[in-house]
């Protein structure tokens, strides 16, 4: 199985506040959540998500499925979402129709559903089109930035945005965070292999339009965490050396565990020093 359909019908199941976890996807990348499903879905399949109920169907999300546990008759998968559409954004059923005329998006029990590989092709085209823009989105390198002889400029809603230079980067700096240093891989073992998010340097709407990105200088693998922080509460994000500074500075220690313990040591330290 590559790609798995999920249902979500927020009269029905709502614990979560869906408007502050499409702020978390925007600005982390990502957010985990566990979902039951009723057959055996195996790490890395694609996850779409079908809104349901009275404002759907529309597909609304995506995600990719990095565990799963069973438990009784039931299976509990942990989903990581990438995209999430605000609700009213949602890609609406007619679109969703005349992608794959096939499909009965108004039965019930679609959620679940598992998409062959012409289905799967045609819900990725749909979403390209229809999904989020990718303009503003942090995570990625900008459209059209990478010199043209090395990728196909695409339009700015493309889901997948220049992946050469994204390439690129991880080449040259390789897939640990470059300011706490964390591995997906060594921490999540096989499916955290080449995971890193990469940030621009110089944040993407500042770059006019003949700007000409070098993957090498002008963007940087981090980690989910240090990425936030890097946007968090700022206009121009910080850089790297700025990231590691504030690790430094709170006591972190790369590769390291840091007990409740050896805080309170640095914090009376830090106070006896007059910081």
């Amino acid at each position: 199985m590559s790609a798995i359909i999920l249902g979500w019908d927020p009269a029905g199941w709502n614990r979560w506040n869906y408007a502050a976890v499409v702020e978390q996807v925007a600005v982390t990348g990502l957010r985990l959540e566990p979902w039951t499903v009723s057959r055996s879905v195996v790490p890395g399949t694609d996850v779409w998500l079908l809104l349901l109920g009275d404002h759907g169907p529309g597909l609304i999300g995506h995600g990719v499925v990095l565990s799963a546990t069973p438990d009784s008759a039931d299976i509990t998968v942990q989903v990581a979402f990438d995209v999430l559409l605000p609700l009213g954004d949602q890609v609406p059923a007619e679109v969703l129709t005349r992608a794959m005329p096939d499909a009965d998006w108004d039965a019930g029990d679609i959620a679940g559903t598992e998409l062959a590989p012409g289905d799967e092709a045609a819900i990725r085209a749909l979403w390209a089109d229809h999904g989020p823009l990718q303009g503003t989105d942090p995570t990625q390198p900008v459209p059209g930035t990478y010199p043209d002889a090395a990728v196909v400029r695409v339009t700015a809603n493309r889901y997948e945005r220049d992946p050469e230079a994204r390439r690129a980067c991880i080449a040259h700096r390789g897939t640990n965070c470059a300011a706490c240093g964390f591995s997906f891989e060594l921490a999540y073992g096989e499916i955290g292999a080449d995971f890193i998010h990469v940030h621009h340097v110089v944040p993407a709407p500042q770059l006019g339009n003949g700007y000409v990105l070098d993957p090498l200088t002008d963007l940087v693998p981090l980690c989910a965490n240090c990425h936030a922080m890097a946007h968090h509460g700022v206009s121009s994000p910080r850089s790297e050396a700025e990231l590691r500074h504030l690790i430094a500075a709170a006591g972190y220690l790369r590769g390291t565990t840091v007990t409740p313990e050896e805080l309170e040591a640095q914090r009376a330290a830090r106070e006896i020093l007059g910081h």
